[in-house]
């Protein structure tokens, strides 16, 4: 049976993966919905109460029912890669493509359903406070007066996005920053802003968690780091990242997120104090992960690759969230 990779041609850490199936003989289909109607074809017929689905892509045809996993990695949205896209193509061709897949009996990393809901980062704090994970004081508003009395009380900030990356092409990440003691709040109430409680960290974590297997990674604070360097991705790289244990509070916490969010794939932010707790930050449910096995060495993308190699549900069994989520337990 077939991997189905959907991701952007320029996914260099999907070739990671790719290397790893490649290697035990898995079968493996790589697209990019956005080829959708070039490069990419299918076709799905449904008669006498059965469904016969094909892809093809760089001249290889796959049976949807042949599948015994799809990743998706980072698509392209579909159909946007022809000589005249449209909103009505794009829909059309989103509606065939992933209902069939729906439809197809495999497992998902992750579900397109849970992906969506599992990018809302006001979603993501609720169910990391749910499941026991610490979360930083937030408050996401927009009443000026709010933020202002939010920073009465909690008087070291951070401002961050409540979406992620700006949209535009390519997308821009935005920095994570500290607010100013002296921050005038009017601007609040022009479109919703993240306020939360600074953490004085001693390091970052990235926890990378593949099912049921949790890589953990820790990147220390220099002790002369500049306190304004909030974010990780855009201070000094000056030490590197090194594996490191995941203590026993966070395990059952991302745990219990990973069941209730429908993941099998997820990339965990924390922020580690001089107590040593982890503070819950966000989860990116397609967060990259090849820098971490770069510098650290952990097999990373060989985890994956397993994930998707193993064997399929039993045939006839419903595309629900159940085979969408973790098998951790």
């Amino acid at each position: 049976m077939t991997v189905l990779i959907l991701t952007c041609e320029q996914d260099v850490t999907a070739d990671m993966v790719v290397v790893h199936l490649n290697a035990s003989g898995v079968p493996v289909v790589r697209l990019d919905p956005a080829d959708l109607t070039g490069g990419v074809a299918l076709s799905g017929e449904y008669v006498h109460g059965a469904f016969r689905g094909h892809l093809w892509s760089a001249g290889r045809l796959v049976s949807i029912d042949g599948l015994r996993s799809i990743w998706v990695r980072r698509p392209g949205t579909p159909a946007t890669r022809v000589p005249e896209p449209s909103d009505w193509l794009t829909e059309e061709s989103s509606q065939a493509l992933y209902g069939m897949l729906r439809g197809s009996g495999a497992r998902w990393m992750n579900h397109p359903d849970a992906a969506r809901r599992a990018r809302h980062k006001p979603w993501q704090l609720r169910l990391a406070q749910r499941s026991g994970l610490p979360v930083p004081a937030t408050l996401i508003t927009t009443f000026p007066q709010a933020a202002r009395e939010f920073a009465e009380r909690f008087p070291d900030l951070v401002v961050k996005p409540v979406s992620g990356a700006h949209p535009q092409e390519p997308p821009r990440a935005v920095p994570t920053s500290r607010v100013a003691p002296d921050a005038d709040f009017a601007a609040v109430a022009y479109g919703p802003t993240l306020l939360q409680r600074r953490v004085a960290k001693r390091a970052d974590i990235r926890l990378t968690v593949v099912g049921d297997h949790m890589l953990a990674a820790r990147k220390e604070t220099a002790p002369d780091a500049d306190p304004d360097d909030v974010d990780v991705r855009f201070a000094p790289a000056d030490l590197p990242w090194r594996p490191v244990e995941v203590p026993t509070r966070a395990v059952d916490g991302v745990r219990t997120y990973l069941r209730e969010a429908g993941l099998a794939y997820g990339a965990f932010d924390f922020a580690e104090d001089a107590d040593g707790t982890w503070w819950f930050l966000e989860c990116n449910q397609s967060g990259q992960f090849g820098f971490v096995e770069v510098e650290t060495g952990q097999p990373i993308a060989r985890t994956i690759a397993e994930w998707l190699a193993e064997p399929g549900p039993r045939e006839g069994a419903c595309c629900g969230e159940g085979r969408s989520g973790t098998t951790v337990s």
